[in-house]
């Protein structure tokens, strides 16, 4: 071969994706893992609790799955608000309004946060 000749290689054609393409957008394919166990009943109520127990205004001897957050543990609705921000945080993903205005005591938020993550067990 002589210098400054170049190798020419054949192969074969490239083999299109069927992925759609979109102008401007390049799309690669990936695989999402995670190694935090399955949610379930017991757990998502068991994380409630603790956020809750976490919370400074909450006396963690009134709490219980059913404690009422304005009758039983006198808190107001600002307090509520707060709550739900924090199982927001929690549980990663937002709850509207109109649904948070009904969560009033923790066995409310499990049986939220259970049909929304498809748990049932």
């Amino acid at each position: 071969m002589a210098p400054g000749s170049v190798l020419s290689i054949p192969c074969s054609p490239p083999v299109p994706l069927s992925v759609p393409q979109v102008p401007g957008r390049v799309t690669l394919p990936c695989r999402l893992y995670s190694d935090a166990p399955p949610l379930t009943l017991e757990g998502i109520k068991d994380r409630v609790l603790y956020v809750l127990k976490l919370y400074d205004k909450i006396d963690p001897e009134k709490l219980s799955v059913n404690s009422h957050f304005l009758k039983d543990l006198g808190l107001d609705s600002l307090d509520q608000v707060e709550i739900i921000m924090a199982m927001e945080d929690e549980f990663g993903f937002e709850i509207p309004d109109i649904d948070a205005e009904k969560l009033m005591c923790p066995q409310e938020i499990v049986d939220y946060v259970a049909d929304k993550k498809d748990v049932y067990e």
